[in-house]
């Protein structure tokens, strides 16, 4: 087995030899006791000549291949959403050809996927209007219902930038929610994620924003399939979650904390939406698995080591954590390079990186630790570490 030098922090070198992978097997047919989609991170064309801040470019043929390997663990697919670089390199347009080109894999192939629908082709500014971000909603949300794609109700930082308090959201929410011809997933990001959206839903206080948006649900229960929070706190989700209609699911978006919240307490449990289930594919396939079975004590064990790379992975900056997403799917063979859209590969650290390649390693998350240590010290070796 290959041994590398690794960086550490303070400048210096600290040798580390990978050990086995580990076995995580597919399904036979779909979970059962929880829904789980995992955001997918989009494959950059590494060879596109093209200004990478304003012109991006896929690579769709390994873009597809990652969305068929979640698929074949039994994962759900969330589509166009922030892990996908969503309003940080991937546009609208690229969206549009994203959500299209991914629906009709998923028809091919019998996977399942909903899709991410926003505002971010309206960029926001002192002119917008709360009819310009209806409108937007509802440009957005056209193109996936006519393509044959349930929605995930993005955040919108125009509606953030222009709403004046609580009403505002209740008003935008309520006018798209009860023209949607299917329920749909909320998603409440916080601004953890992305700075745009502090104070959303016309509260910077947690709490009483909460409020807004449970009112928002109970108005609209009926179009509303679930709520996805992306705020890092446990316990203000199982505060929501136990608030919400009994038709109304809570899908865990807190990267930090999702064993227990799925796992759940005497009074519910959360299903998962999640980034970070795109690099921990096979192992959250095998815990749910095991949940399935009720096997509660191979689930603690599979799901439980993965969360110190999780954690590592979104730490601050958490808007960065998608390179560490893209550096799993490379260190495991899904694609050829460590390209991003927008050159975001350079968001982290190579000690950052290094240590994900050892937290990776111990959750026994490398499918080939060979193959994952000889691109690790190509990584290395363009910092001048051989």
């Amino acid at each position: 087995m290959t041994m590398l030098q690794l960086p550490r922090a303070g400048g210096t070198l600290a040798p580390y030899t990978p050990g086995r992978a580990g076995s995580f097997g597919k399904p036979d047919g779909a979970l059962q006791s929880r829904v789980v989609f995992s955001a997918a991170h989009v494959v950059s064309d590494p060879f596109a000549d093209t200004d990478p801040l304003n012109d991006s470019r896929i690579d769709w043929d390994a873009t597809l291949a990652y969305r068929r390997h979640l698929w074949s663990y039994g994962l759900a697919v969330a589509e166009a959403m922030d892990t996908a670089q969503r309003g940080m390199g991937l546009t609208w347009p690229l969206a549009q050809e994203l959500i299209r080109r991914s629906l009709a894999e998923a028809a091919a192939v019998g996977g399942r996927v909903a899709c991410g629908a926003g505002t971010d082709h309206l960029p926001p500014g002192p002119n917008v209007t709360l009819e310009d971000v209806e409108a937007a909603y509802e440009q957005q949300i056209s193109f996936v219902e006519q393509h044959g794609g349930a929605v995930i109700l993005m955040a919108s930082r125009a509606l953030a930038a222009c709403a004046r308090g609580p009403e505002d959201y209740a008003r935008v929410y309520g006018r798209i929610l009860r023209q949607v011809k299917q329920p749909v997933i909320l998603h409440w990001l916080g601004d953890m994620f992305d700075p745009a959206l502090a104070g959303y839903w016309g509260h910077r206080d947690a709490d009483a924003a909460m409020d807004v948006c449970l009112q928002v649900i109970r108005e609209n229960a009926a179009k509303v399939d679930g709520i996805k929070i992306s705020l890092l706190d446990a316990d203000k989700e199982i505060v929501m979650r136990r608030k919400l209609p009994d038709t109304v699911k809570m899908y865990t978006g807190d990267d930090f904390n999702y064993p227990a919240l799925i796992r759940g307490d005497e009074q519910g449990y959360s299903h998962a939406l999640l980034g970070i289930f795109d690099a921990i594919a096979p192992a959250a396939s095998a815990a749910v698995q095991a949940l399935d079975r009720g096997d509660l004590a191979t689930y603690e064990s599979i799901l439980e080591p993965t969360v110190a790379l999780s954690r590592h992975i979104f730490q601050r900056p958490t808007y960065a954590y998608k390179t560490g997403i893209v550096f799993m799917a490379y260190l495991n063979g899904h694609q050829s390079h460590f390209r991003m859209l927008g050159g975001q590969e350079g968001f982290r650290s190579l000690v950052h990186l290094s240590e994900l390649f050892v937290l990776a390693d111990k959750a026994g998350l490398l499918a080939d630790p060979e193959l994952a240590a000889e691109r690790m010290r190509h990584v290395l070796a363009v910092s001048g570490i051989v």
